[in-house]
């Protein structure tokens, strides 16, 4: 897997691909479930887009990653079904924040209306539309304002509306979330991008949030899947915010094929490129999705090098990381290395850790607090400036292999308990 920050980052977001074009308009979801009235007859002042499209030039190859949670929302059902029934392809998406469209007697054929209402715009067959929604559980989602807000989404359609579109499908983040890179496959100049919602009920296993993924470069469905699961695995399955699974979860990836590359159509240098590539762009969205956690103040990273494999790195990664006493730690800025190793312990693997080193590490410094399984004397007042900064890593040594892997967080503030005491008004 390449660095992080291997390739160069562009601007755009779900529109940096060439063939997407995307919007987003305020149709007042949340007004009309609580009173009955319309507002949307004009996208007023001050309210937050709650409906997002994003539309393609051509039929796309595409490949998706769902919820495994039992409950699932209707969107991701029908979703599921359009792409079974079509082998793998789409032309547009339409998403809504405010109802998450779960739990709902008349759930799928809400959703199917959704997509039906998108198809009929573009003279499309309904199963190439991919449908998503987010926001409250077990309220009937109104189709009365999703229905007038698709002629204004389709007059705003533009190859820059990805900010319209990324903020339509905010729910409690408070900011929006996108990332798009540039690279080169089969001697074109190819764009991958995306964007993603998600502040709180995040946890493995996927896909957490909403995510959408778009590119450029031609790579046939099979081999889309294979990336989008094997980049899935080591990205948004390594995401713990609350540890509450969402029904909604859903990440999809788009191939419009439009730069020209021969498709790729097996493995070799242009997909691992491509691999390589997906993988930056749903790695910031992953650190983006962590940092702004329901009430968090503090994006926290654990970074496990040394283990005899990557699954156990995960396990061990994702242990330290959901921990509710580490996440609590990370917020008093204490740096109590016995939580860390007590998470460790107890994470469902084979490996012996009571022999690793243990350090925290932030932009003010880097400080050994456990060696060998033990706890350290260590400069208190140097630890906690270094988690006293808004991105910390916890960096996990175990000395038995050469096997890595990250799992993202963040701490576990009073905010959070506010922000899901009242969720619904």
């Amino acid at each position: 897997m390449k660095e992080l920050n291997s390739f160069k980052y562009i601007e755009g977001g779900v529109c940096a691909a060439k063939g997407f074009k995307a919007s987003g308009y305020y149709c007042g979801i949340k007004a009309f479930m609580q009173t009955g009235a319309d507002g949307n007859e004009s996208p007023l002042p001050g309210k937050k887009n709650d409906i997002a499209l994003l539309v393609a030039d051509t039929v796309c190859n595409t490949a998706g990653v769902y919820t495994s949670n039992k409950v699932k929302g209707a969107p991701v059902v029908v979703t599921k079904k359009n792409l079974a029934a079509n082998g793998g392809h789409s032309k547009a998406v339409i998403v809504n924040s405010g109802n998450a469209n779960t739990c709902n007697g008349d759930g799928e054929e809400k959703a199917q209306a959704m997509c039906k209402l998108t198809a009929e715009k573009l003279s499309i067959s309904p199963d190439l539309v991919i449908v998503a929604s987010t926001g409250v559980i077990g309220q009937v989602l109104p189709l009365e304002p999703i229905r007038k807000a698709i002629d204004p989404l389709f007059e705003g359609l533009s190859y820059t509306g990805n900010i319209e579109a990324a903020t339509a499908i905010m729910t409690t983040d408070t900011v929006k979330k996108e990332y798009a890179v540039t690279f080169t496959a089969g001697g074109k100049e190819c764009r991958l991008g995306g964007m993603a919602k998600g502040s709180g009920m995040i946890h493995p296993n996927m896909a957490t949030t909403l995510n959408f993924i778009t590119t450029d470069c031609a790579v046939s469905v099979e081999m889309l899947q294979k990336a989008l699961s094997d980049v899935v695995k080591v990205t948004y399955n390594c995401l713990s915010v609350d540890g509450d699974q969402s029904t909604n979860d859903t990440c999809m990836l788009m191939s419009s094929g439009l730069a020209g590359n021969a498709e790729i159509t097996a493995g070799g240098e242009d997909y691992q490129t491509f691999r390589d590539a997906l993988y930056q762009v749903m790695a910031n969205l992953t650190r983006m999705l962590a940092k702004d956690g329901e009430g968090a103040s503090r994006l926290v990273e654990c970074t496990v090098k040394g283990a005899p494999d990557l699954d156990t790195a995960i396990v061990i990664a994702k242990s330290v990381i959901c921990s509710p006493l580490v996440k609590c730690a990370m917020y008093g800025a204490d740096a109590n290395c016995g939580r860390i190793m007590c998470a460790m312990g107890y994470a469902d693997t084979d490996c012996d850790v009571t022999k690793a080193d243990v350090y925290y590490i932030s932009k003010a410094g880097k400080i050994l607090v456990c060696g060998n399984g033990l706890g350290l004397k260590f400069d208190e007042d140097k630890a906690k400036e270094i988690l006293m900064e808004d991105e910390i890593e916890i960096l996990c040594e175990l000395h038995q292999g050469d096997a890595e892997a990250t799992a993202w967080g963040c701490d576990l503030t009073y905010n959070y308990v506010k922000i899901n005491g009242d969720y619904r008004s």
